[in-house]
C-alpha cells in the first residue's frame, strides 16, 4: 500500500509483478500517471485498474474523464493491463442506514434512474482472477449485477430483507449536493459525484453484462443477496 500522491512509488513497487490500481477523488488521473511511471521503472508486468462503466459509453463528467485519462496512460505504457469498469456499487445503500434507522424514509435523487448495481465482492473476485491468472491482459470487463434497479426498487428489496416498512422519497439533487457540502465534502468533488448519480438516467447503466460470469464462472450476485449478507450493517447505528 502506498500514498499515490507522496510516496516513492518506485521503491514500493520493487519486485512487484502485478498491481491493482484503485484511485478516487479529484486526483485520479494524476495518481494513475504517477503509478504508471513508477511501474515502468520497477518492471511491473500487469496493472489491473478499477475504472468506471461510463468510460466506455461516451460520458464526459469529471470522474469519467479522469478515469479515461488514467486508462489511456496505462494503455500507452507498454505494461499489460486489464480495466474493470463497474456500474454503481450495491454498498452505496449503506449510506441510507441513518434514514432506515430513524423515520424509515429513504431519500435519494433520480427516482427513475436505473442501474444494474454490482456487489463489490464480485468486483474483488474478478480483480483477484485478473491479477493471478493468465488470459486477462488487454481486456475490458464491464461489471454489473443481474438486474437493473431504481432507488425505489432498492428500497422495496431492503424493506423485505430488513422486515421494515421502508418508503422511498425522491430527493432534490441541489439539496442533496448542499447536504454533502455541509458534511465537509469539497464542492468540486460533490459536483463530480452527483454527475455519476445522474448517469443512472443513461440506458447503458441498466444493461446487465455477463462479464462477472465470464471471469469467475458463477453468476453475479443480486441486490437481494447483497442485502441479506449485509443485513446487520444496514441496521447498525455505527454506520451513521
Amino acid at each position: 500500500m502506498a500514498d499515490l500522491g507522496d510516496s516513492d512509488l518506485t521503491q514500493v513497487l520493487d519486485g512487484v509483478g502485478a498491481v491493482f490500481l484503485l484511485t478516487d477523488g479529484l486526483n485520479i488521473a494524476a495518481h494513475d500517471h504517477r503509478l504508471v511511471a513508477a511501474a515502468q521503472q520497477a518492471g511491473v508486468e500487469r496493472i489491473v485498474k478499477l475504472s468506471v462503466l461510463s468510460v466506455g459509453h461516451g460520458a464526459t463528467d469529471p470522474i469519467t474523464t479522469m478515469h479515461r485519462a488514467g486508462e489511456e496512460a496505462i494503455r500507452d505504457s507498454g505494461i499489460g493491463w486489464t480495466f474493470l469498469r463497474p456500474t454503481a456499487f450495491m454498498s452505496n445503500a449503506l449510506n441510507w442506514t441513518p434514514m432506515i434507522m430513524t423515520d424509515q424514509v429513504v431519500q435519494s435523487p433520480f427516482a427513475v434512474g436505473r442501474a444494474a448495481l454490482v456487489d463489490p465482492a464480485d468486483i474483488a473476485a474478478v480483480a483477484a482472477a485478473c491479477l493471478t491468472q493468465d488470459g486477462h491482459n488487454d481486456r475490458v470487463y464491464e461489471l454489473t449485477g443481474p438486474e437493473p434497479l431504481s432507488p425505489p426498487d432498492q428500497v422495496a428489496i431492503l424493506s423485505q430483507v430488513l422486515e421494515r416498512d421502508l418508503r422511498y422519497a425522491e430527493a432534490d439533487p441541489a439539496a442533496t449536493l448542499a447536504q454533502w457540502v455541509s458534511f465537509g465534502m469539497p464542492d468540486e468533488l460533490a459536483d463530480a459525484i452527483m454527475a455519476q448519480f445522474r448517469s443512472t438516467l443513461e440506458p447503458y447503466n441498466s444493461e446487465p453484462t455477463g462479464d462477472i460470469t465470464t471471469v469467475t464462472g458463477r453468476p453475479a450476485r443480486s441486490f437481494t443477496d447483497w442485502a441479506e449478507t449485509h443485513r446487520s450493517e444496514l441496521l447498525t447505528p455505527a454506520n451513521w
